[in-house]
């Protein structure tokens, strides 16, 4: 795509846009920056929603200012970030981050950029221009910028067309742009899902053939970006195209290798009604436990493993706290995922084999488990699949409905509930010998 030396300008109106949609902590930011002499624009993802009708969850602002020039004017303000030094503006609980215009990592001067020899930028503060930030950004259409002062959109790269198009382009070449970042790739995949846009055929093309490249992401920073990927309204679209991609592998080896190896379609039913659950509670605006959806996308190597190493162990509980180990090692290499949601997660899975014993005290106890309600909802997707009896899901959910007493009355052991009281004997009649 040529380059815009000259930048479209379209007012917001001829857009269909308000100022009043605006968030007001952004927009005091700009005013703020542009009264100091700076220039200041709303930018990214809060612009390309504003044009789709929906309400951005972030505002994020771009300017010529430095961070440390951003952090004189704002008390507020705290720099984080090393690969991308960015300025928080706190309101409360409320962050605005605002980033210093961005140019071409080949440009030496008192800043730095550095690049791993494979492609990756390492680093990333050679500051810039408004049109050289606007081309150092991933897709055309998170590269429009909003000035509040004036209510236009400036566009140097074609986004706007892009935009009503409903096309999602990576700006240069798309092999170079993914090897300098390639969470990109996902990225890609999240916003076709997300906006309802059509990756372009040129930015699809590599995709596949460069899904490797996520292995090298540190762990913590692909965590993140899963959760982003699976705890929102097109969980179960975002699976399929990773799959279709080849992405899920890098991101899940253990899980698409069982899928790939499934004897039926029942383990990846599993996952996807998983998803279609999130989704359903996302819709209603339910909270979400990330932790039960990472168990859902590990159960399956954690069910084979189990299985095949059922024999060198006493119980199923004991095989399923092996195989959690062993799957979780090899998992966290590929994605940081904290104890807190590992925790959890193996509580879940180790407490699926008491869903099989229904006599006894320790049933009313098992309901009184901390994490009771996460393994039974975990226990009815699988109960839907085959991997347990319905009629056992069935007696799980009566229960709770039931009285205390109608509870210990439906655990208490077969003979004791069938058990009568021998009758007693009426005394035979006294009888004279007379």
């Amino acid at each position: 795509m040529p380059v815009q030396h000259k930048p479209k300008t379209y007012p917001l109106r001829e857009l269909g846009l308000s100022a009043e949609k605006l968030d007001k902590h952004a927009v005091s930011i700009t005013d703020r920056l542009v009264k100091a002499g700076f220039e200041a624009y709303l930018v990214g993802g809060c612009v390309r929603d504003l044009l789709l009708g929906m309400h951005p969850k972030d505002f994020d602002v771009s300017t010529n200012a430095e961070p440390e020039e951003i952090q004189a004017l704002f008390k507020n303000c705290r720099l984080i970030g090393r690969r991308f030094r960015l300025a928080h503006i706190h309101f409360g609980r409320h962050i605005i981050e605002v980033a210093t215009f961005r140019g071409p990592h080949i440009k030496h001067d008192k800043n730095a950029s550095h690049a791993h020899k494979d492609g990756r930028l390492l680093r990333d503060n050679v500051y810039g221009t408004l049109e050289e930030d606007a081309w150092r950004r991933d897709f055309t259409v998170n590269a429009l910028y909003l000035d509040p002062k004036k209510k236009t959109v400036i566009d140097y790269v074609g986004g706007i067309e892009d935009h009503q198009q409903r096309i999602l382009r990576l700006m240069g070449d798309p092999v170079t742009r993914f090897k300098e970042d390639p969470v990109r790739l996902i990225r890609a995949i999240r916003f076709q899902a997300k906006l309802n846009f059509q990756i372009e055929s040129n930015t699809a093309a590599p995709i596949t053939k460069m899904a490797p490249l996520l292995k090298d992401i540190p762990a913590a920073r692909l965590y993140d970006e899963v959760l982003k990927l699976f705890l929102n309204t097109h969980a179960t679209q975002i699976f399929e195209l990773l799959r279709q991609y080849g992405l899920f592998e890098a991101l899940f080896p253990q899980t698409e290798l069982c899928l790939n190896n499934a004897d039926s379609d029942a383990p990846l039913r599993f996952i996807k009604q998983a998803m279609t659950n999130t989704e359903a509670r996302l819709k209603n605006n339910q909270h979400v436990t990330p932790y039960f959806l990472l168990a859902t996308l590990l159960w399956e190597p954690v069910r084979r493993l189990t299985e095949q190493n059922r024999s060198s162990f006493h119980s199923d509980t004991q095989a399923i706290h092996a195989a959690a180990n062993e799957v979780i090692a090899h998992q966290i290499s590929r994605l940081a995922i904290p104890r807190r949601m590992t925790t959890p997660m193996r509580e879940v899975w180790a407490l699926q084999p008491r869903f099989h014993k229904q006599v006894g005290i320790r049933c009313l106890r098992f309901m009184e488990h901390p994490r009771f309600r996460a393994a039974y909802d975990f226990m009815l997707l699988r109960a839907q699949h085959g991997e347990i009896d319905e009629k056992t899901a069935d007696w799980w959910t009566h229960i709770q409905t039931l009285e205390p007493a109608e509870q210990k009355l439906m655990t208490r052991p077969t003979q004791f509930k069938n058990k009568r009281k021998p009758r007693k004997k009426k005394p035979k009649p006294i009888t004279s010998n007379n």
